[in-house]
Parts: C-alpha cells; sequence; structure tokens
C-alpha cells in the first residue's frame, strides 16, 4: 500500500488566512503592534512562511488586520453625522471611539500613526470636521472646541491602564462623560458613569 500524502487544498489556506487574521487582530489590540510575525505564526499554530505568503509584508498584515476596524470606525463618525440633534451625535461619536481605542491599543495606534491609513484617516477626519461644525453651529459645543481636543482625548483613553476589558471599558465610558461635559457649551453636572478598578501605581 502506498501512503497518501494530503496536500493542502483551497479551504486549508483559506482557514489559515483567518486564524491568522484572528490571531494577528488579537495580538495587535492586546500587545501593539510590536508583535514579531514569527510571534503571530506560533500563535496561529502556522509556520511563518505561510504567514509570509497570505500577507507578503508586515504592512499587508496591518491593512488586512485592520480593515474591518477602519470601516467601524467610519460607520461611527458618519451615524454621528446622520443624528438629528448635532450634540447628540456628536457625543455618540466620542463615546464610540472611545471605547473602541479603549478595547484596541493596535488599531489605535494604526489608525493615528501609520502612513498606509492616511487616506482613510483622512476621510474621516474630513467627517469629523463637519461633526464639529454641526454642533458649534446648534450652539451646544464650546466654540474654541478643535480636532485636535478630539485627539487628545483619545490618546488619554488610549492610555487607560486596567486589569480586564471590562474594567478598561468602564474607565472609558466614564472619561467620555467627563470630556462631554467639559466640552459643552454650556455645561450642566450630570451623573457620571460608575468609576473602574484601576491600579493606583503607574506601570
Amino acid at each position: 500500500m502506498t501512503a497518501e500524502v494530503r496536500q493542502p487544498g483551497r479551504s486549508d489556506a483559506r482557514d489559515n488566512r483567518t486564524r491568522i487574521l484572528a490571531v494577528a487582530r488579537a495580538a495587535f489590540a492586546a500587545d501593539g503592534l510590536d508583535v514579531p510575525i514569527r510571534e503571530i505564526a506560533r500563535r496561529a499554530e502556522v509556520g511563518p512562511a505561510t504567514v509570509y505568503r497570505h500577507f507578503p509584508t508586515k504592512e499587508a498584515l496591518f491593512a488586512a488586520a485592520f480593515a474591518a476596524p477602519l470601516e467601524l470606525c467610519s460607520t461611527i463618525v458618519a451615524e454621528g453625522l446622520a443624528a438629528q440633534d448635532p450634540w447628540r451625535g456628536f457625543c455618540l461619536v466620542l463615546e464610540r471611539l472611545m471605547e473602541v481605542h479603549a478595547l484596541d491599543r493596535g488599531f489605535a495606534r494604526a489608525f493615528t500613526s501609520l502612513p498606509y491609513f492616511t487616506a482613510d484617516r483622512d476621510r474621516t477626519m474630513q467627517m469629523l470636521l463637519r461633526l464639529i461644525h454641526r454642533a458649534k453651529s446648534a450652539g451646544a459645543l464650546r466654540s474654541d472646541f478643535v480636532l485636535e481636543d478630539l485627539v487628545l482625548a483619545l490618546m488619554a483613553n488610549d492610555g487607560i491602564q486596567a486589569d480586564s476589558q471590562a474594567a478598561r471599558t468602564a474607565a472609558s465610558r466614564r472619561l467620555a462623560a467627563l470630556m462631554l461635559q467639559s466640552f459643552h457649551a454650556h455645561p450642566v453636572p450630570a451623573p457620571l458613569p460608575p468609576p473602574a478598578r484601576l491600579p493606583l501605581t503607574l506601570r
């Protein structure tokens, strides 16, 4: 009898690609963008050559891994623009963007710094500028607010240190509420979301 050697088929290749992307997204979200390809291959239980077969460069892996989150970011801003109440739309965008950033360290860094996301980032920034203009014209957003203030809020949010995703999400919601009160043209004190349990010493 001759042993049958099973050759990898198209379904195996699709499965490998799907698993590599899932592992890469999780790795970048938890540990940032510096995770080596060899480590991603190890976690995906494939060889580095298999990763490079699907994604010839790390940049190609980044682009594929963050395609869905980038689309989500644009969708969030578009929903804010579609809201009838400009201030409510602004609040929705800030709250949801901060939550996405709090849960995904890799996406936050990719979206704000990597050059091959420039076109996607610029389109989203243009929508954000329109959102800010609407909220200001409605008299709800303070007149001296600038786009960089929103970026500053996201940078602060990205620095949240917590021992679990639940704690990061809770801390992000409270920070968003504090930010929104400071951004309102005529702030009215309102109850904040519950505080999160966070480490009291810097790491």
